[in-house]
């Protein structure tokens, strides 16, 4: 069945070029991993073995990934045999070519001895201090660090079952369900029987306890943060996964974990296979913040279960998971809630595509052998790729007759790696009946164009009442001249009342100067209010222990130019590696004072993940 002419003239290969390796070649039946963590001298010694198999005929080398590993041996069923590292090409690192003399047989074991070096971006090593007291390390390999961890095929097009084997002085976590024995002598074992891509594996190992959350999820995490992590987090895992297992097929991947990662740790959260790596950030005290962990829980069907055949279709991923996820919270907290979640994602959308720098934010990315695709990551992917998911809903008749397509994608496709073209074969050969809804679509404006997608409608019950208290605040900003004018007019406990998300958004508008996006109201101009605001507000805003609320109340104090609260915000700024949070504190901080800026990153640099630190050197426009 074709697609419409604006697909199908657009139609690509699902051929990867973000490896340098020829994993078309090759069937990978299993995957060995044997690592040892050296904290003394910060490396990980690593043996991986591959169980291949020729996928056509005559294949004479094997080509790998690498980056900034330092290669010792490797052998061809238990022979060593020549190996070429070849000149780094930016930003996808060395092709390791492995030509045997005699040639390849069509099936065979490919074992790789290496290193990691001080440039591996794929780990990073926290001392004691960095920590709650004993040295820490663990691995971040989305999108294409994996092969500076061990020389791999590094794409998600690439699926195996894994064995991994550590040895190591601290407790280890890893992706998959940890086996009989694992912890004695110092040698932790672990299983992952669901093939999965290379990235989607996860290593941490430092001074890690553990606690059960329900029948079927642990929590894993520094000692002491074990009580916060369990009280907020008891209980919630297994009402997620009843509630996805309504909507999807059964959950696969035995025990459901998390692992609360130190500070530094880059990303909200990472859908590590079977063991959520997620950041102490989202511990609010309030479990406000566990709409998140139903993200990560919703990858293991999008984006673990079924992948992006390569980085190109990245929104496969996301915008699959956000839309479950918010599928997810509306089963248990209301349609309210979903419609209310897509609108303010949408709007957080039109926030960064405002504020980039000429990215195009199309779904569908042209990335080249030149693009990092860590820097095609945007919301774009996310929120645009959920939006088009909701919109399928709705043309196609409502979740009664989407929910049977959800069950037929993720029930017949798992385990393989799609392209959008792909997808959309799936969908338009499920919905046949109603082509001609299909055909009606905006193809070439969702997937294709840069910047907003088509505009969607959502309820605004519960914005109306946040949008109501912007807007007066605006007008009193103006019209007031004294803070006790400000105290009488508002109430604390009109925002006290807002759910987190409510609060979210009103800190959001707030900053942008208003509901609508080409507002220009100036917070520098007005410090009175702005103060006052903060002062009216400071049992909510000031004492919350929240991350979101308390990245969103610095990113105001600095659009509002607090000179006097910048030296709280640097503080803040080496307590937290999360590039959510701090990337847009950077970029703002610098457009007020460079050097600032700048310093600020100098002095905490060595605490964030290497890829942290690469971002934030990008945002500064730093060489």
């Amino acid at each position: 069945m074709k697609l419409p002419a604006v697909l199908e003239e657009r139609r690509t290969a699902a051929v990867d070029r973000s490896t340098l390796s020829n994993y078309e070649e090759f069937a990978v039946r299993h995957t060995r991993l044997e690592l040892e963590v050296a904290f003394d001298e910060r490396e990980i010694r690593a043996e991986v073995s591959y169980e291949l198999e020729q996928t056509g005929e005559g294949v004479a080398e094997v080509r790998l990934d690498t980056s900034y590993v330092h290669m010792e041996c490797i052998m061809v069923d238990g022979k060593r045999v020549p190996w070429e590292l070849r000149e780094r090409q930016e930003p996808l690192g060395s092709q390791l070519v492995i030509t045997p003399e005699g040639g390849l047989p069509a099936r065979f074991r490919l074992t790789c001895r290496s290193v990691t070096t001080a440039r591996s971006t794929a780990v990073q090593w926290l001392d004691g201090a960095q920590t709650a007291g004993q040295p820490y390390v663990y691995t971040q390999l989305e999108t294409v660090h994996a092969r500076s961890l061990v020389p791999c095929f590094d794409t998600p097009a690439c699926k195996s079952p894994f064995t991994v084997r550590v040895r190591s002085p601290l407790r280890v976590v890893v992706a998959g369900q940890e086996q009989p024995g694992s912890g004695k002598d110092g040698v932790y074992l672990f299983e992952q029987p669901v093939p999965i891509p290379i990235y989607l594996l996860g290593l941490a190992a430092g001074d890690i306890a553990c606690a059960p959350l329900g029948p079927r999820s642990n929590v894993y995490c520094e000692p002491a943060l074990l009580e916060a992590a369990v009280g907020e987090f008891e209980g919630e895992i297994e009402r997620f996964l009843d509630a996805a297992e309504q909507l999807l097929p059964a959950y696969i991947w035995g025990n459901y974990n998390l692992l609360v990662s130190p500070a530094s740790y880059p990303y909200g959260g990472m859908e590590v296979a079977g063991t959520s790596f997620i950041s102490p950030s989202v511990i609010a005290y309030d479990r406000s913040n566990n709409d998140l962990i139903v993200h990560e829980m919703a990858h293991s069907w999008s984006g673990n279960l079924i992948t992006n055949a390569n980085w190109s279709h990245f929104w496969l991923n996301e915008g699959w998971t956000v839309y479950l996820e918010r599928r997810i919270t509306g089963a248990l907290h209301g349609e309210e809630t979903r419609q209310f979640s897509a609108l303010l994602g949408m709007a957080e959308l039109e926030a960064q595509i405002r504020s980039s720098n000429g990215s195009s934010f199309a779904l569908v990315q042209d990335v080249s052998e030149s693009v990092n695709p860590d820097n095609i990551v945007s919301l774009a992917a996310y929120e645009k790729g959920s939006a088009l998911l909701l919109h399928l809903e709705r043309e196609l008749g409502g979740t009664a007759a989407f929910d049977p397509f959800i069950k037929h994608y993720f029930g017949n496709y798992g385990g393989r790696s799609l392209t959008t073209w792909q997808f959309l074969d799936i969908l338009f050969e499920f919905f046949a009946d109603r082509r001609d809804k299909l055909e009606s679509i905006d193809w070439r404006t969702w997937l294709f164009a840069p910047g907003m997608p088509p505009k969607l409608t959502y309820s605004t019950s519960l914005a109306d009442d946040v949008y109501d208290l912007v807007e007066q605040w605006l007008e009193k900003a103006v019209q007031l001249r004294l803070p006790e004018e400000f105290a009488t007019e508002f109430s604390g406990s009109v925002l006290a009342a807002f759910t987190t998300a409510q609060q979210i958004l009103f800190l959001n508008t707030i900053i942008q100067g208003g509901v609508s996006p080409e507002n220009s109201f100036d917070w520098t101009q007005h410090p009175v209010a702005a103060a006052a605001l903060l002062s009216v507000y400071s049992d909510t805003l000031g004492k919350s222990r929240n991350q979101e609320i308390i990245f969103r109340r610095y990113n105001f104090q600095l659009a509002a130019g607090m000179q006097d609260t910048y030296s709280e915000i640097i503080t803040w700024l080496g307590s937290t590696g999360r590039m959510k949070h701090v990337r847009p504190i950077y970029r703002r901080l610098a457009a007020i004072d460079r050097t600032l800026a700048t310093t600020t990153f100098e002095e905490h640099r060595e605490k964030y993940h290497p890829i942290c630190r690469a971002a934030i050197q990008a945002d500064l426009d730093l060489t």
